[in-house]
């Protein structure tokens, strides 16, 4: 049996993960690769296999970076199922449809580029893929329910286990036959941290013949809860309060939208947060808000008591869903007193650049990053301390407060991984580091060897292919 790592290596976008073995081939993620106009190249280069030599697709969760190229690969000719919780296959409804159009409008801009600039290149530039073939693959979807126990292939069984990470994201353990000899494969998905609101914690898995476990803060450690709660409240009470600015929130749509709205009611309810206008300028988000609710069933028990509080008492915490792109501009004139909700969580598309570009110039304006921004995202720039930021081509100097929310992000931090493999009874035969930058990924792969004393550790290269 083979494996082969086309993304998410060395890397925290494009996820994809391929199994051969002598009677099938099928995918763990088939994610898009988000960040600059390289990651733009890759989307656009062949996959490294035949799609039609695919007989199915495990996916972990709905993030983009994990399901994002399903619909290419439909198009290309992958027929076989794609199996997912219920939960991941009713975001992927409108992931899928909102990445196709984005795909569609942004095709369409550089082609219309091309022409006023007189280009000579004859070739178009096409869509990734359209809205017809995310229709296409989200008629392939298949639901998984946790801890059922599913078999894609006569060779192949395999069980969703809860991630923890956003709503539906799954571990999947995976016992593959070949030549009457069954070897067990978990692949860890995006692995959530322990104690989080709004989402359950991670499930435990004993044991693994080999492991594929993420990265992404494996060098570091987040903020604890309480720390992070108190610096939220600081941030937002300054800001309308002393300084009478506004509040921008950079979020991922799917996941940290919805899980904002929860730590925000619940700080209000405990009186820690002054009355707030918030605006989810998200189409995106109001729709994962809408299916969040409709889940209430997997979500930390928690929850329900807050959001009914909350969808009681109007006075204190005005929440608006912001639909069209004018009702968006107008939150342009607001010069005081609104926290706004956009996306994309890296602030490198979407509704979240425009509020940027007139807030991030006002020192009486606050950004709070909240989740993990990857190398060469406008995110990132501004994380690191950039003085000035182009956004849509304009310079725009960055005089607002810059807060580093770490302890929300969805991953869980080298502790949280830790004590997650700790679980194991045993070392796996193999261990791949994925899911993390490069410098990431290999300290990660030291601590485990030195912390677990475990051995056959290894971090992949992308398009690396191991025996196992």
């Amino acid at each position: 049996m083979k494996l082969h790592f086309h993304g998410g290596v060395q890397g925290v976008t494009g996820s994809c993960h391929r199994v051969e073995t002598d009677s099938t081939q099928f995918l763990v993620d088939c994610g898009m690769f988000q960040g600059g106009r390289e990651a733009d190249g890759k989307n656009h280069q062949p996959f490294a296999f035949n799609p039609r030599d695919i007989e199915f697709v495990l996916l972990t969760h709905a993030h983009i970076d994990h399901s994002g190229l399903l619909p290419r690969l439909v198009a290309e000719g992958f027929t076989g199922a794609i199996h997912a919780t219920a939960a991941t296959c009713d975001l992927l409804e409108v992931m899928l449809l909102d990445s196709a159009h984005i795909q569609e409008k942004e095709a369409q801009w550089r082609n219309e580029a091309r022409k006023e600039s007189r280009s000579r290149r004859s070739n178009d530039n096409q869509p990734i893929y359209t809205a017809r073939d995310a229709e296409r693959a989200l008629a392939q979807l298949r639901v998984v329910a946790y801890g059922q126990e599913i078999h894609p292939h006569p060779a192949v069984r395999c069980i969703y286990r809860d991630a923890g990470h956003i709503l539906g994201s799954a571990i999947i353990e995976a016992w593959i036959t070949e030549n009457t000899h069954t070897t067990k494969g978990v692949f860890s998905g995006d692995i959530g941290q322990p104690a989080r609101p709004l989402v359950r914690d991670p499930t435990p898995v004993a044991d693994a013949d080999f492991l594929l476990i993420e990265s992404t803060y494996g060098n570091r450690l987040h903020r604890s809860m309480e720390a992070t709660l108190t610096e939220l409240e600081y941030a937002i009470t300054d800001t309308l309060t002393r300084k009478h600015g506004n509040v921008i929130v950079p979020a991922f749509a799917v996941g940290r939208a919805q899980e904002m709205l929860y730590l925000l009611a619940d700080l209000h309810h405990k009186k820690r947060l002054p009355p707030m206008k918030i605006y989810v300028d998200s189409p995106l988000a109001m729709k994962a808000t809408e299916i969040t609710l409709r889940h209430m069933a997997i979500l930390d028990p928690d929850v329900a008591e807050v959001m009914s509080w909350a969808r009681g008492k109007k006075s204190g915490m005005q929440v608006n869903f912001v639909q069209d792109a004018e009702e968006s501009a107008r939150l342009h004139e607001i010069k005081h007193g609104a926290i706004i909700i956009s996306a994309s969580g890296m602030c490198d598309a979407g509704r979240i650049k425009h509020h940027l570009r007139h807030n991030l110039g006002r020192k009486e304006s606050t950004v709070l990053i909240t989740g993990f921004q990857a190398e060469g995202t406008l995110g990132r720039r501004i994380v690191d301390g950039a003085k000035e930021v182009r956004i849509f081509g304009v310079p725009v100097p960055v005089r607002a407060d810059i807060y580093t929310i770490g302890g929300l992000s969805a991953h869980a931090d080298q502790s949280g991984l830790l004590a997650w493999l700790a679980h194991f009874k045993r070392a796996p035969t193999r261990t791949f580091i994925v899911h993390g930058e490069a410098n990431t990924a290999r300290a990660f792969a030291d601590i485990v060897r030195d912390k677990l004393h475990w051995n056959n550790v290894v971090v992949p290269a992308p398009h690396d292919s191991v025996t196992v």
